[in-house]
């Protein structure tokens, strides 16, 4: 099923979609309290729905929110290691990669209160002018659990969204020298949609254990990247096995893919010297995201706020 939070105008409620239209549960039932109630609380929602909607509207006439607009945590992994190559490739450095990258898959910690809808407009980040975007997916965890064995940890995820990491690229090479991880680089937004959909709708693109659909990134529709979530070198049930060693993961919980080859800006400079790349993000600009299954994002950037200088001058 694909599950969406919408707004009709009396506020977020939860509901599917089923065909053009959206069939909604009552008021006051979120995604994520549904997740929290156990196994087969989405299933008997899904269900619920089918049969007998508290409404039914159709989708044209509702603004679709975030799947679950503020989730418990999002973390976001770095598991297609082709990206990481290409950035180096752009930043000048080698693209050799030390062998930790290939001893546990990397995450970070990403600001889980800058969640974004799927057509929401995008502010660049304060003071950035190194704008980007990146193509990932968002696993979302259903059944909490610690400890997870690599090999049936991917049955913990309930399913799956399209993912935009956005990223301000010059605030990130200060996060890089300042060496304790990201910081504002990656703190003004993020963005999950347009659904949550379920695994099981996902299972006819499975192959090797994997499922294997093609993902898309343009911008103002151009066609930067095309490449597909299963050629990741960390699978997702590897990387939540790894992300719940010592932790308890919770329902509602995102777990990043990382980007797909190519897809970020940053991987298409073409100069030495990045600040005088001329194809970061700029008001006016549209980015859409694109995956087999899971829909598409919709997003236009718009100017941020002025910065406010610190004693330092930044």
């Amino acid at each position: 099923m694909r599950f969406v939070t919408y707004d009709g105008g009396g506020g977020p409620r939860t509901g599917i979609i089923d065909g053009e239209t959206v069939r909604g549960l009552r008021a006051g039932v979120s995604l994520l309290s549904i997740l929290n109630s156990g196994d087969d609380a989405l299933t008997e929602a899904g269900e619920a729905a089918t049969r007998c909607p508290d409404e039914t509207r159709e989708l044209d006439q509702v603004r679709l929110l975030a799947p679950i607009p503020r989730p418990p945590s999002v973390r976001d992994g770095l598991c297609f290691l082709d990206h990481l190559r290409g950035c180096y490739r752009a930043m000048g450095r080698s693209p050799e990669l030390h062998e930790a990258w290939s001893q546990v898959p990397a995450f970070y910690f990403s600001n889980a209160g800058c969640v974004l809808g799927p057509y929401e407009d995008v502010p660049v980040a304060p003071g950035s002018t190194m704008f980007d975007l990146e193509l990932e997916v968002g696993a979302v965890i259903g059944r909490g659990g610690r400890d997870l064995d690599p090999r049936t940890a991917e049955k913990h995820i309930v399913g799956y969204t399209l993912f935009n990491d956005w990223t301000a690229r010059d605030h990130q090479l200060r996060d890089l020298a300042l060496g304790i991880g990201m910081g504002k680089s990656k703190d003004s937004a993020l963005t999950l949609g347009p659904a949550l959909v379920t695994v099981d709708e996902l299972e006819d693109y499975r192959r090797d254990g994997r499922i294997a659909i093609e993902l898309s990134a343009a911008v103002n529709g151009d066609e930067i990247t095309r490449g597909n979530l299963g050629e990741m070198d960390w699978g997702f049930g590897e990387l939540v096995a790894f992300v719940s060693r010592g932790v308890d993961l919770q329902p509602g919980e995102v777990v990043g893919s990382g980007t797909v080859p190519g897809g970020c800006l940053l991987e298409h400079v073409d100069t030495p010297e990045l600040d005088d790349f001329d194809r970061w993000l700029r008001p006016g600009d549209v980015v859409t995201l694109t995956g087999q299954g899971l829909g598409e994002v919709r997003q236009t950037v718009v100017p941020g706020v002025d910065v406010l200088p610190l004693s330092s001058g930044f």
